[in-house]
């Protein structure tokens, strides 16, 4: 298996694809980033077109057990976000099979 992409190299490939500088690509992430971030907070979902969508998900408090011991234990009401793929994005990386 490949070396992931790290966030250097993704810099520079924006740099390099958008004509600009190594700075410039690194301010656009770092936007991205922060707008993905306040939208997701401020209305509960951010979606990156042809990519897929962050989303703010309340879970209800729950019974759960510990491992290690087996005993119960009440696992609290909680706030979590989820990334949930593009239908685009997902046929493009593990097209179906015929």
């Amino acid at each position: 298996m490949a070396a992931r992409m790290t966030q250097t190299q993704l810099t520079r490939t924006l740099a390099d694809a958008g004509g600009v500088s190594n700075k410039s690509a690194k301010g656009l992430l770092e936007t991205l980033a922060g707008i993905a971030i306040r939208e997701t907070k401020k209305s509960g979902v951010f979606v990156l077109p042809g990519i897929g969508r962050l989303k703010l998900v309340s879970r209800k408090a729950r019974m759960g057990r510990n491992p290690a011991t087996g005993e119960a234990i009440k696992i609290p009401a909680k706030k979590v976000v989820k990334f949930t793929v593009a239908k685009a994005a997902k046929d493009a990386i593990s097209p179906k099979k015929k």
